[in-house]
């Protein structure tokens, strides 16, 4: 009971500390096991790569009910397996789902299945809305291919697991990520997908039957040409006379204005300024006070 106190394992974890600080990774190790520190043992065996640690961390983790620690162990030591069982143990059956899709495609339906079992407590019509590689197919065109990369990866992890990857492989393993191995799979022929679709026949030569039998559009007879605008019909005599009349007035009226601008100007008469009003006599005010108000003796 002492072991496992608040106390010891405070103390556990502080060595552990101290340890690492002093880069004793021996030492570091021995306290975090002692203490629990999983969160610990995961930077640490993932600093190291220590491949065998990490597959220990993982059951303990897992154990101690630390699943976060225990998934992430699971999926650096590529055991994708426990890592879809442990989302199904703890009723991340939507998270198993879509890890399968991506890493686990052979047991999609399997996972869905729990999934649409569970999601039927809450709503019938959400669960049958769910599509399984079985039953709709056609969602799925590329399964059967990613069963085939499935394969292959337990394959080469397999072979791989004794030995495990060197850290001077990393410039050359690195670009493995980037690879399509579905397309890859199609590219060399793979089984497992159906054969190809006949092409379509061509449809050039049926259009051009049909352009040669179509009958033959006349062309549109040209448009007439508007007719030419009629010449404008000549003034009347009156109208003639009437704009006789205004010039002359114009001439009469620019004949006075030239007279008048012509002649000097009169001398102005000077005007007499009226007398000034007699200013009236000012009344006497009375005394104000600093507010605008009259006082007098009596106000005192």
């Amino acid at each position: 009971e002492e072991r496992d106190s608040t106390d010891t394992l405070a103390k556990w974890k502080k060595l552990s500390d101290l340890a690492l600080k002093d880069t004793n990774l021996a030492l570091c190790e021995s306290a975090s096991k002692s203490s629990n520190d999983f969160s610990g043992l995961l930077l640490l065996y993932s600093a190291t790569g220590n491949a065998a640690g990490m597959e220990e961390l993982a059951k303990a983790a897992e154990e101690g009910g630390k699943t976060n620690v225990a998934f992430v162990a699971y999926m650096l030591t590529g055991n994708v397996e426990a890592c879809a069982d442990l989302l199904i143990a703890t009723k991340r059956l939507p998270e198993a789902a879509f890890f399968a899709r991506t890493y686990l495609p052979g047991r999609v339906d399997e996972i869905v299945q729990l999934w649409k079992e569970d999601l039927s407590k809450v709503s019938e019509s959400a669960a049958n809305s769910l599509a399984m590689p079985s039953q709709n197919p056609d969602l799925f065109p590329d399964q059967a291919f990613a069963v085939q990369v499935e394969q292959m990866f337990m394959a080469q992890r397999d072979a791989v697991k004794a030995s495990g990857v060197p850290a001077s492989d990393y410039p050359t393993a690195k670009d493995d990520l980037d690879l399509n191995l579905i397309e890859l799979i199609k590219a060399r022929g793979g089984g497992g997908a159906p054969p190809p679709a006949p092409p379509a026949p061509s449809a050039a030569p049926e259009l051009m039957a049909a352009v040669e039998e179509a009958p033959a559009v006349e062309a549109p007879a040209p448009a007439p040409s508007p007719p030419e605008p009629a010449a404008p019909a000549p003034a009347s005599p009156a109208v003639e006379e009437s704009m006789d009349d205004d010039d002359a007035m114009y001439e009469d009226a620019s004949a006075f204005v030239d007279s008048v601008a012509d002649e000097p100007p009169s001398p102005a008469e000077p005007v007499e300024s009226p007398a000034p009003a007699p200013a009236a006599a000012e009344e006497p005010k009375a005394d104000e006070d600093d507010f605008g108000g009259d006082f007098g003796e009596e106000d005192w």
